[in-house]
């Protein structure tokens, strides 16, 4: 029987692992799914501000962070005593992209001695932010399957509203004149144009990140109580491509030849609705004026079983394993 892989997951405690965070695909991928890999034996560390690594040398395969750097969630070790001369390789989630253009991603990477980068986002898209030189791995993950069991049944749900959620831009004069100034690339109308389009339309729910109690593991609850939900976002996919399927919705997607929304394997008319700019009202209307038309619950069921498949957990761990696995 082969040994398994010995991982040591170092990190502070913070809000991005916490189960009170908005969001919690993360702190589900790596604190309890990555545990239920029968390759992997993890051990948790966690640190105050730095850890040596010589307390982990001959019992350790590879080392995971939760990122590179500690710009907002703060869960990365200040530092890594003794990392300069150990051959343990270095795994790391990464964040937001974009937001490589606000600290010195080459500095993050010779201060832990990082060999691997991955996250859900498309090679290509990483890539736009960070050298061509770093090895990153595209890992898709975000539903988790204890999450997503025995949801609501698509006839039960509300019908004649379609759910919008999370980040959008301001729509104020003032406002966009301020962001496109001072935002840089993380001005929410470079991430979320069409979904704040979509709010100005009577017949969709629109909800902020943190405006209702359905936040962290109860977000696929908020997702069952529509039959339909929206997962727009202008430059690349989001999490949201996983999670409203896999919650039964019949998803409208934005799918360009931007965002890469391609790569996920979604079907148009089969089992999602893909929209853009210039077509998501004529394709709202068409749901809209045939409600109780059959093939929308039949397209919903073929999404979820897509993205129960594709993209929970377990199988994003199985990916990261065998990232693990080149470095071994």
């Amino acid at each position: 029987m082969e040994r398994k892989i010995q991982v040591a997951f170092i990190y502070k405690d913070c809000l991005g692992l916490s189960e009170h965070n908005f969001f919690t695909q993360h702190r589900n991928l790596l604190l309890k799914a990555l545990t239920r890999n029968k390759d992997v034996d993890v051990q948790y560390y966690l640190c105050d501000k730095g850890f040596d690594v010589d307390k982990i040398r001959d019992k350790t395969d590879a080392i995971l962070l939760y990122e590179d750097q500690n710009f907002w969630a703060n869960c990365v070790p200040d530092e890594l005593l003794g990392i300069k001369n150990s051959n343990i390789p270095v795994i790391v989630k990464i964040g937001d992209p974009w937001d490589a253009t606000k600290y010195d991603v080459k500095a993050s990477q010779e201060k832990y001695k990082i060999d691997g980068y991955f996250g859900t986002y498309a090679s290509d898209f990483f890539y736009k932010y960070y050298p061509k030189n770093f090895n990153y791995k595209c890992i898709l993950y975000g539903v988790e399957p204890s999450l997503y069991q025995n949801v609501i049944p698509f006839e039960e749900r509300i019908k004649d509203k379609i759910l919008n959620s999370g980040a959008v831009a301001s729509t104020k004069l003032t406002n966009r004149i301020f962001a496109k100034l001072t935002k840089g690339e993380g001005d929410p109308i470079k991430h979320y144009k069409l979904r704040t389009m979509c709010n100005s339309l009577p017949y969709v729910d629109y909800t902020t990140t943190l405006g209702h109690e359905y936040v962290g593991d109860k977000y696929p609850l908020l997702l069952q109580k529509y039959a339909t939900a929206i997962a727009a976002t202008t430059d690349i996919y989001t999490m949201k491509y996983f999670e409203m399927p896999a919650a039964g919705c019949l998803t409208f997607m934005e799918i360009t030849d931007k965002n890469y929304g391609k790569n996920l394997g979604y079907r148009d008319g089969e089992n999602a609705i893909f929209i853009n700019e210039k077509n998501y009202k004529e394709k709202f209307q068409e749901y809209l004026s045939d409600i109780n038309n059959p093939k929308w619950k039949e397209m919903a069921n073929l999404g979820r079983d897509h993205a129960m498949k594709n993209f929970n957990n377990d199988k994003g761990i199985e990916s990261l394993v065998e990232l693990i696995k080149e470095f071994k």
